[in-house]
């Protein structure tokens, strides 16, 4: 089956396809360029957030090191608080024999002399 000359396309029509090949080209490639310069960009924000590895260990020393001192704090609290405790029931037992062995003694004096008995 042959063509008829019409058919074919003209110089024209081929340096038209052409040029359209060409802006189409360019501009795909220019939206690309633009969206890696996006993208690009994202990164080089989420970068600038980043925390560089030897930061982040000195920062979790330093926790790991508030952490020791609370507990060194918190033992050093209860071991005062025991000894308050401790101090406190020392005080009450004081105070129960300072108060009770005199009334004890008032007591058997009273009742010495009720009886008859005299010293």
């Amino acid at each position: 089956m042959t063509q008829p000359p019409s058919a074919e396309p003209t110089l024209w029509e081929l340096h038209r396809a052409l040029q359209q090949l060409r802006e189409d080209q360019s501009d795909g490639i220019k939206q690309l360029r633009d969206d890696l310069r996006g993208d690009l960009a994202a990164m080089s924000t989420r970068f600038e957030q980043m925390v560089t590895k030897d930061v982040y260990q000195a920062d979790q020393r330093l926790v790991n090191q508030r952490i020791v001192a609370m507990e060194e704090a918190q033992a050093a609290a209860a071991r005062a608080r025991e000894a308050d405790q401790q101090q406190a029931a020392n005080t009450r037992k004081w105070l129960v024999s300072a108060v009770i062995g005199p009334l004890l003694m008032l007591l058997q004096l009273w009742l010495s002399t009720k009886m008859g008995v005299g010293p």
